[in-house]
Formats: structure tokens, C-alpha cells, sequence
């Protein structure tokens, strides 16, 4: 009987020890190595919106980033490309014109956070040329001349662009029959340009020149005759980081941020 006691407490301690072993070995696997420290995942502000502002925005996400030592990252360029993904992880989404903002509230509802909506800075219309400008284009008059050939974007912020201008001066039959084709975004007409030498003019924003520097020289029309669409920004409903997204837009607001646009083409 004795003897079976003693087997027993001899089982329960080695029971107990093996237990304690375990218990020591799996806190020094959890604990940290020497040397190192836990850090916190890097704060990133998703920003999304068409191609025409990407220039200045991305120029200045760039430095917010910096000051601020977080990551603001833009993806710009057709809705369609983007539009899936921000509806999961957009913060900031941008318009390239005002009525482009509206559009993106009715059809995608609980995306866009009107109250946050802010107008940027404007920006002028102009006419896109061949480099050297063989055609001698110097205005809308000029496309309105048989044989000019004019890419038209139909949407993409553009949406009745080249009617208004050519309305108030009664050339829009003129230039409507000189439309060689029409295309949906800016992308579109920008692979075309590239591919299609025959097309002579585009009516655009002026600020597209300044990303096509090597393809295009720029008419820009008599004030007079200028027509300007706005920028519009604003905060999503669906966003983590309403603070920082705020704070953004804010910035984009300064003096500072108006001279980066400025150097883009915007007013």
C-alpha cells in the first residue's frame, strides 16, 4: 500500500514539473527577442478620383505624407478601374468637375460624405494642339474649318465641354461635324492622340497639357472666352480615418497647395 502511495507522489510531481517546463517555454516564445519592439502599422490615407487632378494631388499627398510621417496613397484614372475598391477602403474620393462629384453621390448612395464636400480650385478649358501646331489653330473659330478633326470626351468631367465654348459664339453645328470621334475618359482620348496622328484638336481642361508636355501644345482661349469647372473633394462615409482625411483635404486648401495646382494649369 505504501509503495503504491510513493509511485503516485512520484507521478504527481514529475506531472507538475513537466507542466511548469511547458507553461515557461511557451511565455518565452510569446515574449519579444531581444533587441526588438512591437511597432504600429503605418497609418495610410486611400485617395481616389479621376485622371485630370491626379498631377497636383499625388505632387501633395507626397508631401502631406512626409510632414505628417504617414501614407497618403492616390489611385486616379477611370471610375471604373477604381470605383470596387474605394467602396472597401476609400477615405478621400476627388471629382474632376463638380457635376462628376454629384454623379458618384447618386449612384454609388453611402460612399460619399456630402457634408464634408469642399471646392478646390477651378480650372480652365483650352484647346490641345499637335506639337508645332501644324494646323495654325489659334481658337475655336479655327476648328470650326473643313478638314479639322477633333477628339471629343464625353464624360470624365468633360461632359458638354466643347457645346458651352462653342455656343456662345454660334459654332456649334460648325464644330459638332468636325467631331472625328468621341470617347468616354481622358485615358481614352490620350491612347487615341498617341495612335491617330490625323487627329488635330482636343477641347479639354488646360491642365491635361501639363501631363502631355511631349504630345501637345496648348491655345488657351481669350479670357473672355474661358469656361471653368471646379474641383471637388470630400470625405467618405465608410472611412477609419476621418481625422487624417479631414486633415488632408485642410492642406489642400493652403496657400501652399494652391501654388502646386497653380503649376498644373489650375486657376
Amino acid at each position: 500500500m505504501k509503495k503504491n502511495v510513493t509511485i503516485a507522489a512520484m507521478l504527481s510531481i514529475l506531472l507538475l514539473a513537466t507542466t511548469a517546463n511547458g507553461y515557461a517555454q511557451s511565455a518565452q516564445n510569446d515574449a519579444p527577442s531581444a533587441g526588438t519592439s512591437t511597432t504600429k502599422k503605418e497609418e495610410v490615407v486611400y485617395v481616389y478620383g479621376p485622371g485630370g487632378p491626379l498631377g497636383p494631388i499625388k505632387e501633395l499627398a507626397e508631401r502631406f505624407s512626409k510632414t505628417n510621417k504617414l501614407k497618403v496613397e492616390v489611385t486616379a484614372g477611370p471610375e471604373a478601374n477604381w470605383v470596387e475598391k474605394a467602396k472597401k477602403d476609400a477615405d478621400v474620393v476627388f471629382g474632376g468637375s463638380e457635376y462628376m462629384l454629384q454623379e458618384m453621390v447618386h449612384k454609388y448612395p453611402g460612399l460619399i460624405d456630402e457634408k464634408t464636400r469642399t471646392s478646390l480650385y477651378p480650372r480652365a478649358a483650352g484647346i490641345l494642339v499637335r506639337k508645332g501646331n501644324p494646323k495654325k489653330i489659334q481658337g475655336l473659330q479655327d476648328l470650326s474649318k473643313p478638314g479639322i478633326k477633333i477628339i471629343d470626351v464625353n464624360g470624365a468631367g468633360q461632359l458638354g465641354l466643347w457645346e458651352d465654348l462653342a455656343g456662345r459664339q454660334g459654332l456649334i453645328p460648325d464644330l459638332q461635324q468636325n467631331i472625328a470621334t468621341s470617347v468616354k475618359s481622358s485615358a481614352d482620348a490620350i491612347a487615341l492622340w498617341k495612335s491617330n496622328s490625323e487627329l488635330d484638336a482636343w477641347i479639354t481642361y488646360e491642365s491635361w497639357h501639363y501631363r502631355l508636355t511631349d504630345e501637345t501644345d496648348l491655345i488657351r482661349l481669350p479670357e473672355t472666352d474661358k469656361l471653368y469647372r471646379g474641383t471637388p473633394i470630400a470625405v467618405t462615409q465608410t472611412t477609419d480615418n476621418k481625422k487624417t482625411a479631414q486633415q488632408f483635404i485642410a492642406y489642400l486648401k493652403t496657400d501652399e497647395a494652391h501654388q502646386v495646382f497653380q503649376k498644373w494649369g489650375w486657376k
